[in-house]
């Protein structure tokens, strides 16, 4: 198994139908609850374990999730309110860093990501035929997202890294 990309590499479908988007908002409001029985009853050690050599700790791959999905929020309603934006990249590395220079605790950042999770839902829940098609780009790789295509990367994106949380707990538990 790759365990870099233990789910695969993302593909960005070029349509879709309403039981795509039922299912990636499906897997985007779950992972908050998925990552909690997950982790539940792990030590501290399993949490500063990382999922692959020179890969990050499963905490450090909970704050990312948050850190990411909060920009998603953002590149949303950018989205939303701009014609085709370029979105602000951020250094990933470099937030996950700052969490743990304060000493953030982890059941803050899970309420947290729970919240935005919720909030994410509701957005995408919202949006017309016509708002799922509207457009941002991300600098880094030239991509052109539309909304219904950010809905299905934050699906993978959420899937991709529980799959990362569960190669260090389920070693854990065998």
């Amino acid at each position: 198994m790759d365990r870099k990309f233990p789910i695969g590499k993302l593909s960005l479908p070029e349509s879709y139908t309403q039981k795509d988007l039922d299912q990636w908002l499906d897997d985007i409001a779950l992972l908050p609850e998925r990552i909690r029985k997950e982790i539940q009853g792990c030590s501290d050690d399993v949490l500063l374990t990382p999922y692959r050599e020179d890969g990050w700790t499963v905490r450090q791959v909970i704050t990312h999730l948050l850190d990411s999905h909060i920009n998603s929020l953002v590149r949303i309603k950018t989205a939303l309110t701009e014609d085709n934006p370029t979105i602000r990249p951020y250094n990933q590395d470099g937030w996950i860093q700052v969490d743990f220079q304060f000493e953030i605790p982890l059941e803050l950042t899970l309420d947290m990501l729970e919240n935005t999770h919720e909030m994410m839902v509701r957005v995408y829940e919202s949006l017309n035929e016509n708002q799922w098609e509207r457009t941002y780009t991300n600098p880094e790789s030239g991509t052109t997202y539309t909304l219904a295509q950010s809905a299905a990367l934050y699906a993978w994106h959420s899937n991709h890294h529980l799959a990362h949380i569960r190669l260090v707990t389920q070693e854990e538990k065998s």
